[in-house]
């Protein structure tokens, strides 16, 4: 694997650390995670399990045996924070209410969480679909796209993660995910190289206008092809990788001209992560379809959706998402009072301001050891990429495993991603004092164990 190939998603879990890690644990603790290997199917990224959540409250989530860990990964769903008492009570009273609505029927909460969105939307969306995983989403949005263009091919980023099922995982750029038994994938899924300044594919220098190559490689391909229907991305990749200020509009004009729609899958970026409501404000650019999820549940069910503009409403003949769950009202009474909570405790400005601070703090470690070779992110979305070398660049995955798992004994989790980036994606929630003790692990865990990584 060369240095400009992205590894994966999520961290290993064929490390020996992690192997190490689960013998540290109580003898309740081990018997409980004998028996989920026995009883789940095992994957990679998933399975072993590294420990055993008790309880939730917050930022926290307390193990069985009473460890107590900071959570700045939550798969992205914890956007306002474990527990929330609003939103745990709100569902009690809809559970004496309305809890199912079946197909064919519409009710209450389900017709206002899809109003609601709209508002909250980046331009003349008016027309949603309530899906119960984001996975499912992104394969609604790309049948959307087939039907109201009457073409199949896309354009999407190698090394992007849009979901694991067949659809999303076409569209999806990693092995992981894209080879081994499972395939074969659809037809017409065409990748490009990532934005990524800092390792880039086209081996320019660091620029902050050099990633425009990615926008013009989309182009190409749009050109090329002649009949793409839609192009397919996250507007800033939760590993995370930030496009320059006009990248996204320069892939506009191009979609534009050549006839294709722009999907924006802001299930992880989405919701006010990166400091704005959505990742694609910080680019004034407008999608055709917008996919979000993982926050829009509370970190308390599974809620998607699927958000389009109303000349996209034309397959009315066909079905494109028909879900058991399409309008359950418990889950959209929890989508409704998510937003409430984002809207009502400024969790979006919060999330600015803390991760302007979270950026000074990565930046001063930078300064102080010379393993992270980038710090790059927006709002609370942040990733401190380790290098064995600043020179070469070459990628310390080893050090990034090490550096998690020193973590986790102290009480930090989050997520290695591209097999070096340590990737922080704290609650909207969090607080700057949070922030500063969250850094201040990572310092120790570099600092005291400065021996144990290769540099």
């Amino acid at each position: 694997m060369s240095q400009n190939e992205p590894e994966f998603e999520g961290d290993t879990n064929l490390s020996a650390r992690r192997a190490a890690f689960r013998e540290t644990v109580d003898e309740p603790t081990r018997r409980l995670l004998e028996a989920d290997a026995v009883s789940f199917l095992h994957q990679s990224l998933s399975t072993p399990c590294l420990d055993v959540v008790h309880s939730a409250e917050g930022i926290y989530f307390t193990s069985l045996s009473g460890k107590r860990y900071m959570d700045f990964h939550g798969n992205s769903a914890h956007h306002i924070g474990y527990g929330h008492r609003r939103l745990v009570e709100t569902l009690k009273r809809q559970l004496d209410d309305l809890v199912f609505s079946p197909r064919r029927y519409t009710n209450e909460a389900a017709v206002a969480l899809a109003s609601r969105l709209a508002e909250t939307m980046p331009g003349s969306f008016s027309k949603t679909l309530l899906i119960p995983g984001g996975s499912e989403a992104v394969e609604v949005a790309l049948r959307l796209a087939r039907g109201a263009t009457g073409r199949f091919k896309t354009i999407s980023f190698w090394g992007a993660f849009h979901g694991a099922g067949f659809g999303a995982s076409s569209v999806g750029g990693e092995a992981l995910f894209r080879s081994g038994p499972t395939g074969p994938l659809l037809p017409g899924a065409n990748h490009v190289p990532p934005v990524y300044c800092y390792r880039c594919p086209y081996g320019h220098s660091p620029d902050p206008d050099c990633c425009m190559m990615a926008a013009e490689t989309i182009r190409y391909v749009l050109e090329a092809e002649r009949d793409v229907a839609a192009v397919i991305a996250e507007p800033i990749r939760s590993v995370p990788l930030v496009p320059p200020p006009s990248f996204w509009s320069e892939v506009r004009r191009a979609c534009d001209e050549h006839g294709a729609l722009l999907i924006f899958d802001e299930i992880a970026s989405g919701l006010g992560k990166t400091g704005r409501m959505w990742a694609c404000q910080h680019y004034d650019v407008e999608p055709d379809i917008l996919v979000t999820g993982k926050g829009l549940g509370g970190g308390i069910v599974p809620l998607a959706a699927v958000c389009a503009r109303p000349g996209l409403d034309v397959l009315g003949d066909w079905s494109i998402g028909h879900y058991t769950h399409e309008k359950n009202p418990f889950l959209a009474r929890a989508g409704l009072t998510v937003l409430d909570i984002i809207e009502e405790e400024g969790l979006v400005s919060n999330a600015a301001e803390v991760g302007d601070h979270a950026m000074v703090l990565g930046r001063q470690l930078q300064d102080r050891h010379e393993i992270i070779g980038d710090v790059r992110g927006k709002g609370l979305l942040i990733g401190l990429e380790l290098v064995t070398d600043r020179e070469t660049k070459q990628p310390a995955n080893d050090a990034a495993d090490a550096l998690l798992y020193r973590c986790l004994e102290r009480g930090l989790s989050f997520k290695v991603t591209s097999g070096n980036v340590a990737t922080l994606s704290p609650p909207l929630v969090t607080t700057r004092a949070e922030i500063d003790q969250a850094f201040a692990i990572l310092d120790e865990a570099l600092t005291v164990d400065r021996d144990r990584f290769t540099l």
